[in-house]
């Protein structure tokens, strides 16, 4: 063996390939699911078309990229995930490029609900989470809050940089810059940094050298918490209770999510509160979801995941009983803080659990086919929300259910233990 390859097997991939997956996933945040909304003003102004029918192509983005979720895991399994980081981003940059180019609505439906659906479901959540799952499993839940902070990030930078491209250059060029940073992060730096596991060089995921800096750093735990022995097949994971449980507690969270960040600016209006300070709870509600993702990635190398599921869940309740509450302003800010860092709190904790519990060889096609029942609770929060508003005036209804829905979590959670493989 020569010192060149003695020096690469010896070198740890795994914070590299960290560091791919957090550029894939913030190039992919910032310049296609943040994106969009951005755009809306300077499309429908163009065009005169309904805000309704330009909000469509996001609605098919959405559920392309979830109900695609099993086929994806798949195909992670069969070909590896940084193929599909490769291949599907490029396929989602030709569609930005397709943006630049609308003069019809069919168009923004093809170029950005299905191609850029397909690069999502394929080439972003669930290809970086089975990646970190690789790589990691000591540092799961750190390497994990690193992943969904860069997304958090993505989500601040990005909204305010389009609107200074579209207004210095126009929204067609605009979507031309973004198909190139999109490449640049997503594909080539991406493709650079990452490899699929550890294995294949030779590697053991966390590393083989103990590193007592990182470790007092990250506030890693003498006592490792649970991860399974053994790995799952998914024909087992699906007959465990212990996946239905979490799929009902992810299903929650991000119905709740959707609801909130459709409806929450408009109940707030209807509270007599300015356009600015309604728009400015949902933005500080979505930014300090970056402290709960650090936060979460701490916590969760020294406590067992669904203890911090509670906490998390609670405090997301209890940023919804604030907004219900919300007679005076201080309300506001508590349900912003309160519901932000529960809601980065569980979303490091969803791919962190299903790893934990069930292992990396089936992780992808584990976590793909829960995307689609998932995918279908979310997508019925707003239309709940705007149902319930229009049959009763208020919010409140449609609000209570998700105060109750995240409480009972609460206790869904705790009970969540660790599933035993049967011999």
């Amino acid at each position: 063996m020569t010192a060149e390859s003695s020096t690469g097997k010896d070198k740890f991939r795994g914070w590299q390939t960290l560091a791919g997956v957090m550029l894939a996933y913030g190039g992919i945040s910032g310049t296609i699911t943040y994106a969009y909304g951005v755009f809306l003003p300077s499309m429908i102004e163009a065009f005169g078309w309904s805000r309704s029918s330009l909000s469509a192509p996001y609605t098919l983005f959405l559920i392309i990229g979830g109900m695609l979720g099993p086929l994806a895991g798949f195909t992670i399994a069969r070909f590896g995930a940084r193929k599909n980081i490769i291949f599907c981003n490029l396929l989602a940059a030709l569609g930005l490029l397709g943006m630049s180019q609308v003069s019809a609505l069919w168009q923004a439906y093809l170029f950005f609900g299905f191609m850029g659906g397909i690069g999502i479901a394929f080439g972003e959540y669930l290809s970086v989470t089975t990646l970190i799952n690789n790589w990691f499993i000591r540092r799961r839940s750190f390497a994990m809050g690193l992943l969904f902070t860069a997304g958090g990030v993505a989500g601040f930078i990005f909204p305010p940089l389009i609107s200074w491209f579209i207004s210095g250059v126009g929204w067609r060029l605009s979507w031309v810059i973004l198909a190139v940073i999109h490449v640049l992060l997503t594909v080539v730096l991406a493709g650079i940094l990452i490899r699929n596991t550890p294995e294949e060089l030779g590697q053991m995921p966390d590393g083989v050298t103990e590193n007592v800096w990182l470790d007092k750093l990250t506030f890693l735990s003498s006592r490792p918490v649970y991860s399974t022995p053994v790995d799952w097949t998914l024909g087992e994971a699906l007959r465990s209770p212990a996946l239905w449980l979490l799929i009902i507690v992810f299903s929650v969270i991000l119905f709740v999510l959707m609801l909130l960040t459709t409806h929450q600016v408009a109940y707030l209006q209807d509270l007599n509160y300015s356009p600015l300070a309604a728009s400015s709870a949902l933005g500080l509600m979505l930014g300090t979801s970056i402290v709960g993702r650090i936060l979460c990635g701490l916590l969760g190398m020294r406590f067992e995941g669904r203890y911090l599921a509670a906490v998390f869940l609670a405090l997301m309740c209890l940023g919804v009983i604030c907004l219900i509450n919300a007679g005076g302003i201080i309300f506001v800010y508590l349900y912003a803080v309160f519901a932000g860092i529960g809601f980065g709190g569980m979303i490091v904790l969803m791919p962190n659990l299903i790893g934990s519990y069930f292992g990396r060889a089936s992780y992808p096609r584990i976590t793909g086919w829960t995307m689609p029942v998932v995918t279908l609770a979310f997508a019925g929060g707003p239309l709940m929300a705007g149902f319930f508003h229009d049959a009763t005036g208020t919010y409140l209804l449609p609000f209570g259910v998700a105060a109750a829905l995240l409480f009972a979590c609460i206790f869904i959670a705790l009970f969540t233990h660790p599933p035993v493989k049967k011999k």
